[in-house]
């Protein structure tokens, strides 16, 4: 029992779990020092960022390079982009028809929502919105195109091992480093939550408890309910799944990004025997077009405003607005407050809520981020497993080893 109990204490995880709880308290009973705390978790963070673009490329240069195959190429990403907009979809739908059924916002007064003021930098960065300016900022959108390509014509280069022998080494170096900085996890979710108790209260959290339940619930019944009868189907356990991706859904949650573990998720889905070419196509590609949990908190975020102004949107106002949805639920990335404004830029595009009802979310949309955030990493774990396996592009042998089924 005492070496079980070290062994807990010993584990990034138990650190983790133990910082976002500290930072919850000093942010509640300390709020100036918890809003104090924010460039911890911010600069967490970006370290981890660092690693992101250099782990993308090498592992889909090495992984594609290996492959020798440009259809498989070809056939992995079509099934993937397939895959997404299958799942979104189900998404969208789910949160719509939750937020119908439970009617969050009916009732709710809105002379207790924050400054509208504070909505105006939103509205300036989703009226700026441009799938252009999206592909040019998106640095790992990129990457991942060029390491495509170079992938593709390292395969076909004679001398082809005399460039994958030092990427292969430098490979091995990033993720030591990543290792490395990973020890520091804790002190961004201690960060992270932190602030974000302190900035925003539990006074918030009463206001509107109403929608962040039925958020909540939405939430884990896509999980265990979509995203685990889809493991089922191919023959794998979501729980075992998520116990072994447990130390960064933790991370997700302090940090409030699932961007912060990106590289190590790649690395563990290696190790649990998908393919490198698989994962470094799916992981990136799904960071910003397979957001299962942007896709719930959007679509229920525009008929719990609906609601709140007494809104009642016809069948083809509603089906505008769910083709919209599927279009600009792929422009968030996975870092905190990308989902506010491509909430932002969705409701500049149906021109019927107004603007001003954002004021009300600002409030609890930091603590829905978390929720957010760990549903778009689980989706795209889930992914990645489930397209390797139809792919024949897993060894089940050490997934069983690792994992388990």
């Amino acid at each position: 029992m005492i070496m079980r109990l070290k062994n807990i204490v010993f584990t990034l995880t138990f650190w983790v779990l133990t910082a976002i709880l500290a930072g919850a308290v000093l942010g509640h009973f300390r709020p100036d020092l918890g809003v104090a705390m924010e460039p911890l978790g911010k600069q967490f963070i970006n370290v981890v960022k660092l690693f992101i673009n250099p782990i993308i490329f090498l592992t889909i240069v090495l992984g594609i390079s290996s492959m020798g195959d440009l259809k498989q190429v070809g056939r992995v990403g079509g099934k993937a982009l397939l895959y997404f907009e299958i799942v979104t979809t189900l998404a969208l739908l789910i949160g719509i028809a939750v937020a119908h059924f439970v009617q969050p916002g009916a009732g709710v007064d809105t002379t207790s929502a924050a400054a509208a003021s504070q909505i105006e930098t939103y509205q300036q960065r989703a009226a700026d919105f441009s799938w252009i300016k999206f592909l040019k900022e998106n640095l790992t959108i990129q990457v991942l195109l060029l390491s495509i390509v170079l992938g593709v014509w390292l395969g076909k280069y004679r001398r082809k091992e005399r460039v994958i022998h030092p990427l292969q080494r430098a490979s091995k170096y990033v993720f030591k480093g990543l290792h490395w900085v990973m020890y520091a996890a804790p002190i961004g979710a201690f960060g992270g939550m932190a602030y974000t108790m302190g900035k925003f209260g539990i006074g918030s959290l009463l206001i509107l408890g109403k929608f962040m339940l039925t958020f909540y619930i939405t939430v884990l019944i896509f999980i265990f309910l979509i995203l685990n009868g889809i493991m089922r189907y191919y023959g794998f356990s979501l729980i075992k799944l998520l116990k072994y991706l447990k130390e960064e859904i933790f991370i997700v949650i302090g940090a409030s990004s699932s961007e912060a573990v990106l590289p190590s998720v790649m690395e563990k889905l290696e190790q649990a025997g998908c393919e490198k070419s698989v994962v470094g196509l799916i992981i990136p590609t799904g960071y910003s077009f397979n957001l299962d949990g942007t896709s719930i908190y959007l679509s229920m975020a525009i008929i719990f405003l609906a609601q709140v102004f007494d809104i009642e949107f016809s069948i083809s106002q509603q089906l505008t607005i769910f083709g919209i949805l599927l279009i600009t639920s792929k422009g968030a990335a996975g870092v905190t407050g990308s989902g506010f404004i491509v909430l932002a830029s969705t409701l500049t595009a149906i021109k019927v809520i107004p603007l001003e009802g954002l004021a009300l979310l600002i409030g609890v949309d930091r603590f829905m981020s978390e929720a957010r955030s760990v549903t778009n990493f689980i989706g795209n774990a889930v992914a990645t497993v489930v397209i390797s396996k139809h792919e024949k592009a897993i060894d089940m042998d050490t997934f069983k080893k690792v994992v388990g089924v």
